[in-house]
């Protein structure tokens, strides 16, 4: 059986392969980012089972599904409380709440096994699991930011906010005054603190405002560019696997 872990914490990546290896498995290789995840699957055979991190360093492991085919059973490994995850458990092999319990972990193997299977549905579970994660039930969201200015603080309301972006290891503000402010939190963090009906992640280093888009145009590769009305930095380009959830948010 081959085996796959994607697991951003290398330390918490490898006591896992331990565990399993302790199980009479070998584990085939360690992934610890949705990048490094994708670039492995478009070069590498699917394996029969995925231990998966829900929320990896660079965002949420359901980004590769969106970008690869995925053929694999998938047990995931995460943080989140049981009562989150009781939707999906039913439809996924299992899960395996952290720290990992080694008899929990042998039951999930056996019961892999048990059914020896892929999981074919899992497109369904993984938006399921996305919208409770970005958009739980009675969830608020963010109205304002409060921003560090020397020894002064700044209140910006989600009114001014013309964009938000990452720019070398920084996460920032953009304001319709043209104003560039830092923010001490990144855009996966952002992502489940805005409300996803007036805000859409285009892609790895952009998060737009409806209300903010000026104008859209199309760009090469099946791609858009938008147009903001006083940002001037890099093109603001709806990456080609957003393109279609994109435009249903549009409406």
């Amino acid at each position: 059986m081959n085996i796959l872990i994607i697991e951003d914490e290398k330390p918490a990546a490898r006591l896992l392969q331990r565990k399993v290896e302790k199980l009479g498995y070998s584990v085939q290789t360690l992934l610890h980012s949705v990048e490094e995840a994708i670039a492995w699957f478009q070069t590498h055979p699917h394996p029969d089972l995925i231990f998966l991190d829900i929320q990896l360093s660079d965002g949420l492991s359901f980004e590769i599904f969106e970008t690869i085919d995925i053929k694999s059973a998938v047990i995931f490994t995460t943080a989140y409380d049981e009562y989150a995850l009781r939707a999906f458990k039913l439809n996924s092999i299992d899960y395996l709440l952290k720290p990992i319990d080694e008899d929990e972990l042998a039951t999930a193997v056996a019961k892999f096994n048990s059914r020896n299977t892929a999981v074919s549905s899992l497109a369904l579970d993984f938006e399921m699991i996305k919208k409770m994660l970005v958009n739980p039930l009675e969830k608020t969201y963010k109205k304002r930011f409060t921003i560090t200015m020397g020894h002064q603080l700044k209140m910006i309301a989600l009114e001014e906010i013309e964009c938000f972006y990452s720019e070398n290891k920084g996460t920032y503000i953009h304001t319709y005054e043209n104003r560039d402010y830092l923010l001490d939190t990144t855009l996966e963090q952002l992502e489940t603190e805005l409300d996803p009906a007036a805000f859409f992640r285009i892609n790895r280093k952009f998060i737009v405002p409806m209300k903010g888009i000026k104008e859209i145009q199309r760009y090469s590769n099946s791609r858009l560019q938008v147009i903001l009305p006083s940002y001037k930095g890099d093109d603001v380009i709806v990456s080609r696997e957003k393109v279609t959830e994109f435009k249903e948010w549009l409406g």
